[in-house]
């Protein structure tokens, strides 16, 4: 599977990207959601995580504009966050997120969400 990591922080979007390629998906990395909007036009991913609080734009921006383009109208979109807060989770599901994950993330549980989402 074709998956871009969009994560601000390097250590965790390293260890996102170490888990996905150990499992054998394709992995498209962006640091912010502006450049993971050029990394979903580029390379057109069947899934996307996210990072919620990033700079120049956040989690949710960027899967309200993916939503909005032929890339990223269909496909899965995980929102991998700190943020437990309802009402954040809420601006998120009607962003478009298909799915919310709390950091640290489990590798089996993300690993096991992919597949259902492959299925």
């Amino acid at each position: 599977m074709r998956i871009l990591a969009i994560d601000d922080t390097k250590s965790l979007r390293d260890l996102l990207v170490a888990t996905l390629r150990g499992a054998g998906h394709e992995v498209y990395e962006a640091a912010d959601g502006r450049e993971g909007l050029a990394q979903l036009e580029a390379h057109g991913p069947e899934a996307v995580i996210s990072d919620l609080n990033m700079p120049h734009c956040d989690g949710i921006e960027f899967t309200r504009e993916a939503r909005r383009r032929p890339q990223g109208s269909g496909i899965p979109i995980i929102i991998l966050t700190t943020e437990s807060d309802p009402a954040i989770k809420a601006q998120g599901r009607k962003a478009g997120a298909t799915a919310w994950m709390v950091k640290p993330f489990d590798p089996p549980t993300l690993l096991g969400l992919l597949d259902r989402f492959a299925a």
